[in-house]
């Protein structure tokens, strides 16, 4: 049997939710353990964190350069193998930078840095290091997604011509960030989240999804993005018309001040022959609607591709939703970690992390010049 892969965690400590959303993840399929972390900016919380996860008190650092200097200098049985980067946008390059220059693979929450600029310095280190890298997008990792996926990529759809991609949600619909709610605070701060906050958020998950699912790249995009809330520096709603590389339009929809939303995310996919429609709300179901016959509906565990099986991880007719999705991810890097093939089912990359900071950039460089057409620069692959 092999052995756990070990690895720290930096951010994520009392109080943050998606923290632990990583740690239920890298626990489900028993390939990782959390050796080690640098929980808080605040050395005292950080160390309550540690605590409270059954870290070894001396493995409980005070900050990310600590562990990590440290960690190198423990025997190759004993230190952390890998990073997760669970912090505020602004902190994630330092943190991949730092833990590359140690000799640690990174897994990052998205987005991958503040700026483009950034994520390609990131992209040159991680290319001269010869480690992994990886960029939690979960949405790309449920059963029928990768289905959808599956049926775009055999022609199923004929040449795609439409692409509609919504994620709305409601919980910052008041100005909640004044009222305690630290979440919203730094998410809402330019100082901790860079240039956007809603596309940076929530926005380049769509993005992700729609580009993940039909194959296809965004050459050139128009946004028009909000601060409707009064008062914030960011924004909390937008939307965005995309071009695609093969001539298709698109248009994408991402806001926080919907109200009574929760995480809407539906994407619809229209092709020559017939069109996809996948909602997360109800994330095992997936409609394919052909021009010429029935609609069918297919149900994740009933006769899926090998991408969607792959995925699947229960009986058909239990829900299987976002944590066992955040868990294939970390299944998949676990793989790649262990010297597998990343596959094409893998968890996204520096490619991916370079294509979304393109698009938020460019989201927000569209709207700022007065919603005009932006294209999307090239990025190496």
């Amino acid at each position: 049997m092999q052995p756990r892969i070990r690895y720290g965690m930096v951010g994520g400590g009392q109080g943050a939710f998606i923290g632990a959303v990583h740690r239920m993840a890298a626990r489900l399929d028993d390939q990782f353990e959390l050796v080690c972390g640098a929980f808080s900016s605040n050395a005292e919380r950080a160390l309550q964190s540690g605590a409270a996860l059954s870290v070894a008190p001396g493995r409980s650092y005070p900050d990310f350069q600590t562990m990590f200097e440290r960690e190198a200098l423990l025997p190759a049985d004993r230190r952390m193998q890998c990073v997760v980067i669970v912090t505020p946008t602004r902190t994630h390059l330092p943190i991949a930078a730092a833990a590359l220059d140690h000799g640690f693979h990174v897994l990052s929450d998205k987005p991958a840095t503040a700026t483009l600029a950034e994520c390609r310095e990131l992209a040159a280190k991680l290319r001269a290091s010869g480690l992994k890298y990886g960029l939690t997008h979960p949405y790309t990792a449920y059963p029928m997604v990768r289905e959808a996926r599956q049926r775009v990529a055999t022609g199923e759809l004929g040449k795609i011509r439409k692409v509609l991609v919504e994620y709305t949600q409601g919980w910052l619909a008041k100005p909640i960030e004044h009222h305690g709610n630290k979440q919203a605070r730094w998410r809402l701060d330019p100082a901790h989240a860079g240039v956007s906050s809603c596309m940076a958020d929530i926005g380049v998950h769509a993005f992700n999804l729609a580009e993940f699912v039909t194959g296809l790249e965004v050459r050139e995009l128009c946004a028009s993005l909000n601060s409707v809330v009064p008062g914030r520096r960011l924004d909390d709603d937008g939307t965005v018309l995309l071009r695609f590389d093969n001539g298709a339009s698109g248009v994408l929809v991402a806001s926080q001040v919907c109200a009574g939303d929760e995480n809407n995310i539906r994407l619809r996919v229209y092709g020559e022959e017939a069109s996809l429609d996948w909602q997360q709300m109800e994330p095992n179901s997936l409609w394919l609607r052909p021009q010429d016959a029935p609609a069918q509906l297919f149900r994740t565990g009933f006769g899926s591709s090998g991408a969607a099986t792959a995925a699947t991880r229960i009986p058909a007719g239990h829900p299987e939703g976002f944590l066992e999705a955040f868990g294939n991810l970390y299944r998949e890097f676990a793989q790649q970690l262990r010297g597998g093939a990343p596959g094409e089912s893998a968890v996204p990359g520096i490619h991916a992390a370079l294509r979304g900071m393109a698009f938020i950039e460019g989201s927000v460089a569209s709207s700022a010049a007065g919603t005009r057409w932006q294209a999307l620069p090239k990025v190496d692959p």
